[in-house]
């Protein structure tokens, strides 16, 4: 499946969740230590624009934040990046942005602590969420995170009814978060009610896991009872395994992970879900936007931030070259 560039107004629009990260600038040691701390956009679906826009794509995002300065640096620095914000809402109940916080104690030891309690972008309503907006989009890029709670699970679900109804793909990113979901019954019943009605589904093996219910699932599973509905892509990351992907013809792919030099964890998945849209668009082979993804992921992981350090179309493509040699 390719999508088309340049067909409409905007390739891509995300919605859900902008909020703000603060990552530890002292590495090697657990939070309670850590004095200084450096501030970013965060949120998986505002990294995918933020990502996606800086790989050339036009981009817009649905969302809301704060009525205070975290929330005016989150649209001030997002619109910097390209990313159209016309559709961001200042919440107007006294809502604060998320927080999240994230310690680094070595490569492999990496933690986030969050601040999501009456956060504003959960109270994106769907009387927010303009149907004119969406259908000027090729795709609608949904995040998991949102269908937490209400208000924003409605909007995000009346987010994909518009999308559905004027022929923009449903890119469905699972980004698992545990925190607000009230139940694993709960995550499973809204997961796999937006997974069966998007084009592309992305996430984890552990994120399928969480979708279907159970532990220890298996690929194939997955794949033949998600191509029962309408995905077209199912995608699924087995981290330093590599990625797969999958196609309703039938068709299997594979990349393997790039080798970096690893500082924290975080932000992979965001890079590797900007990278595979952008082949997409640039009408590359879903095995070659498998690679794209698999090396923007290693480059995230080898830096500090993850909207800050989402690379540019040469940086993937020289460390891919580079490996392939």
């Amino acid at each position: 499946m390719r999508l088309k560039k340049g067909n409409k107004k905007m390739d891509i629009i995300a919605i859900g969740r902008a909020c703000i990260d603060l990552n530890a600038v002292e590495y090697n040691r657990p939070m309670e230590e850590t004095m200084t701390f450096q501030k970013y956009v965060g949120g998986s679906p505002a990294n995918i624009a933020i990502g996606t826009s800086n790989l050339g794509l036009n981009v817009g995002f649905i969302g809301k934040v704060s009525d205070d300065q975290h929330g005016r640096f989150i649209a001030t620095y997002m619109a910097g990046k390209g990313v159209d914000t016309s559709k961001m809402v200042a919440d107007q109940e006294g809502r604060k942005s998320g927080l999240a916080f994230t310690e680094i104690k070595s490569p492999s030891e990496c933690s986030i602590l969050m601040y999501r309690d009456n956060v504003a972008d959960l109270y994106l309503t769907p009387q927010e969420v303009d149907e004119k907006y969406i259908r000027e989009a090729e795709v609608l890029l949904v995040s998991g995170t949102a269908l937490a709670q209400s208000p924003s699970r409605e909007a995000v679900l009346t987010a994909v009814a518009y999308a559905k109804a004027n022929d923009v793909k449903v890119i469905f990113e699972i980004d698992y978060r545990p925190y607000t979901w009230k139940s694993e019954e709960e995550v499973s019943t809204y997961y796999t009610l937006v997974a069966q009605k998007a084009d592309i589904v992305i996430g984890t093996r552990d994120e399928f896991d969480m979708l279907e219910g159970k532990e220890g699932g298996d690929n194939q599973d997955t794949v033949k009872e998600l191509f029962k509905y309408e995905p077209e892509i199912i995608v699924i990351k087995h981290g330093v395994e590599g990625s797969f992907a999958y196609s309703k013809e039938g068709k299997e792919y594979k990349a393997n992970a790039y080798k970096t030099e690893v500082l924290k964890t975080f932000g992979a998945g965001d890079a590797y879900a900007s990278a595979f849209l952008y082949a997409l668009f640039n009408e590359k082979d879903v095995e070659t936007a498998l690679k794209y993804a698999s090396a923007a992921a290693a480059i995230v992981v080898s830096k500090h931030s993850s909207s800050e350090a989402m690379p540019t179309v040469s940086e993937i493509e020289e460390l891919i070259n580079n490996q392939s040699q």
